[in-house]
């Protein structure tokens, strides 16, 4: 079988601002919201701790400037049979510690990523077996046909066997057991960084690998990163030059930020498509005086909704325009993503939307509870609060309930809410399958439709979802991938909304590929 080899473009074709690394060296100070939990890259399965740890550790496999694979600790991959993966694995490579990269290094970090009590075991869990072939050459072994083992790789960073032996770390640590290991303080890794101090919640500090196997692309020599949860604090950390760039910043914000001189926005689109969850499952709403029957469970009813949501005024006079209105719940950086079904499934129509609602037998509407959190997500309370005076409009009278993260997701998961704020990003894996399994396969018991409190079932979905998750042959995969969008977008299984905004600002100095994943790759910025 052909060997599989993806090479990208260079950050410099893609990213046109950034420029070949200076002999000038720089400090780059930077904060986020949060700090990353850990620094053992199997301690938690979390979006910024994984990005965070990815500049200090490396997978075989990591996704370029497009968010499409390329080589990484491994050059080269086949696969030799439908449950069989083989890597050739890059030579000269040697950890930040001086050890060289070998085969024993992946065995024994696939191992313990897939052991029983690893938190990381979600990403491992196809894997039945790691061998080594030779000093650079591994087979994985599946113990099924599995499509998507290189987007479970591209989050699993490799750590040193040697080291992990002379600090007792072989065996993984759960932190929601209370468990902590010298890997949870101390890292060595093979990537562009290395640790120099750390003081977890208040500072970390990276200093450059001059042994770095790839060329880099940045003039950065050391990096302080703070982790400031106050959007206002992390802000005025910007506006006094006390970072250089802050991660998330709010949108109220911007224009104060763009008007200061030596100051620039970075903006793009998130991976994470919003959208509405209906509790369209149940024989009666939680929060309604309509008894004896569901309004949300009729498609009609779900149209009306859809169509008495003026997306581009909620975008516009909410999200400052920064939004991106989208018809289908995955980006299209996702794997399984069709851009023939982006479009919105019906376009604003309130007169519409009210005729739906009389054939359905609500002809003076209905009342309804609605949900959001009010610490997640960009704006949720103006989004949720600008919904619901859409709804009014077409006699949807909705009782609004905002509360924090971890009381909403309590009662929305427990099935407590009629319509709910929800997003999805498809990270770390960036493939349809977890969407379709979680959200829109009918929940089962099993770990299927475990967010889809609503109780959204449609058996043909269902079906396709349980052929995709062991589809090999990716052009098939992705016709019932296909199908299996158009099905939920025909039911108006969700009300699709919007692509969330990406907001990060820096002064003018700084140049920062901002990918949609929302991961910082400290090795595609310069400070000039």
């Amino acid at each position: 079988m052909q060997w599989m080899r993806t090479t990208g473009l260079s950050a410099l074709a893609v990213a046109g601002c950034l420029i070949a690394a200076p002999a000038s060296s720089e400090t780059l100070r930077f904060a986020a919201s949060g700090d990353a939990a850990s620094l053992d890259p199997y301690a938690y399965y979390t979006t910024f701790t994984s990005g965070f740890l990815q500049n200090v550790y490396e997978p075989l496999v990591r996704y370029d400037e497009t968010l499409n694979f390329e080589p990484a600790l491994a050059v080269e991959w086949e696969r030799t049979s439908p449950t069989t993966w083989r890597f050739r694995l890059r030579e000269g490579v040697t950890f930040h510690n001086g050890n060289p990269f070998t085969a024993d290094d992946v065995v024994a970090s696939l191992n313990r990523a897939r052991a029983e009590n690893s938190p990381y075991i979600v990403a491992t869990s196809a894997i039945s077996d790691v061998e080594k072939i030779d000093d650079h050459t591994v087979d994985i072994h599946l113990d099924g046909p599995y499509p998507v083992l290189l987007n479970d790789l591209a989050g699993v960073l490799i750590l040193d066997r040697e080291w992990m032996e002379a600090n007792d770390t072989l065996r993984p640590v759960n932190p929601s057991k209370g468990e902590e290991s010298y890997a949870t303080t101390n890292a060595n890794g093979t990537g562009p960084f290395m640790i120099e101090s750390r003081r977890p919640d208040a500072e970390t500090v990276f200093v450059v690998n001059p042994g770095w196997w790839d060329e880099p692309e940045h003039n950065l020599d050391r990096i302080v990163f703070t982790p400031i949860k106050s959007a206002a604090t992390r802000v005025a950390a910007l506006l006094s030059g006390e970072v250089d760039l802050i991660m998330e910043a709010p949108l109220h914000d911007l224009a104060r930020i763009e008007r200061t001189e030596g100051l620039k926005v970075l903006s793009g689109k998130d991976l994470r498509v919003m959208f509405l969850g209906l509790n369209q499952g149940a024989a009666e709403l939680n929060a309604s005086t309509v008894k004896g029957r569901n309004p949300l469970s009729d498609v009609r009813v779900r149209q009306a909704i859809y169509q008495a949501i003026d997306i581009d005024a909620l975008n516009q006079k909410v999200l400052r325009g920064l939004a991106t209105p989208t018809g289908i719940l995955v980006a299209e950086e996702i794997q399984g993503y069709d851009a023939e079904l982006a479009p919105r499934a019906a376009a604003h129509d309130a007169d519409a939307a009210r005729a739906l609602l009389a054939e359905a037998g609500y002809p003076d509407g209905f009342d309804v509870g609605m949900d959001c959190p009010n610490d997640r997500y960009v704006n949720p309370d103006q989004v949720c609060q600008a919904i619901a005076a859409m709804l009014a409009k077409i006699g949807v009278d909705v009782n609004y309930t905002s509360s924090t993260k971890s009381i909403y997701y309590k009662k929305m998961l427990s099935g407590g809410a009629d319509i709910y704020l929800f997003g999805w990003a498809s990270t770390p894996q960036l493939d349809a399958y977890a969407l379709l399994n979680s959200v829109m396969h009918s929940k089962d018991g099993s770990k299927r439709g475990k967010w889809n409190p609503g109780g959204y079932h449609n058996a043909r979905l269902d079906e396709l979802v349980e052929q995709i998750q062991v589809e090999i042959d990716m052009d098939k995969r992705q016709e019932m991938i296909s199908e299996a969008f158009r099905l939920h977008k025909n039911d108006y299984g969700t009300i699709a909304l919007y692509r969330q905004p990406l907001t990060w600002a820096a002064k003018q100095e700084i140049d920062a590929l901002q990918l949609a994943d929302n991961k910082i790759r400290l090795w595609w910025i310069t400070k000039n």
